[in-house]
């Protein structure tokens, strides 16, 4: 039996990152004793299980609401707040807009990207890769974060008083250096570093 593993995650409303009950009941019945479900430091739930039965049962659990995304040296979904001062007000529609854009391309290493919906950043924005923190109408980036290691440091400032509809190709053009620039297995931190952020500036020079 082959083997492979792929990502669950529940998208995110206010609130955050929400497993609904029936949701959790459906995942646990159709996946079959062999499987394997492990939780992520990305939001997402990786399950392992047989390669052939994998179609079937991803179908299954985008008909109750699931995302399903592929695993390994990818950017994932987005890791956002709770949303805590509302929808509106937090950025609700430009989480799920950017989540759109950041996930699931290949990358060097895989890629955490953060969003935060006011200051207070309850989704530790400024320990991912890159990460977009909502102040009041304007939206700052961060990047270069880094949560393991006894080197861990935190991201710095990219570009800040953005509009909404800027920081999507920003961000976008942000992944594919990377793609383009990083080496195997490098982390966007320690990409960062060796390019510099004065040149990650030059890249990304005239979208902004």
């Amino acid at each position: 039996m082959a083997v492979k593993k792929f990502a669950v995650t529940p998208g995110f409303e206010v609130g955050g990152t929400l497993f609904r009950p029936e949701q959790l009941a459906v995942l646990g019945s159709i996946l079959g004793p062999d499987a394997e479900i492990e939780m992520t430091t990305f939001k997402q739930l990786y399950v392992a299980m047989d390669e052939e039965r994998m179609p079937e049962v991803q179908e299954q659990l985008e008909q109750v609401g699931l995302e399903v995304h592929p695993a390994g040296f990818l950017s994932k979904s987005l890791i956002t707040c709770n949303f805590c001062r509302g929808a509106e007000d937090a950025g609700l529609d430009v989480a799920k807009k950017l989540d759109k854009v950041v996930a699931d391309h290949v990358v060097p290493s895989p890629l955490k990207i953060g969003y935060a919906g006011c200051a207070l950043g309850t989704s530790e924005p400024l320990i991912k890769d890159i990460a977009v923190v909502k102040m009041k109408d304007e939206f700052d980036i961060y990047i270069g974060g880094e949560s393991k290691g006894i080197k861990a440091n935190l991201a710095q400032m990219f570009i800040k008083g953005l509009k909404e509809e800027q920081i999507f190709p920003i961000v976008s053009r942000l992944i594919s250096i990377f793609q383009e620039h990083g080496k195997k297995k490098e982390t966007y931190a320690r990409f960062v570093k060796r390019i510099t952020p004065e040149k990650l500036h030059e890249l990304v020079s005239g979208i902004s």
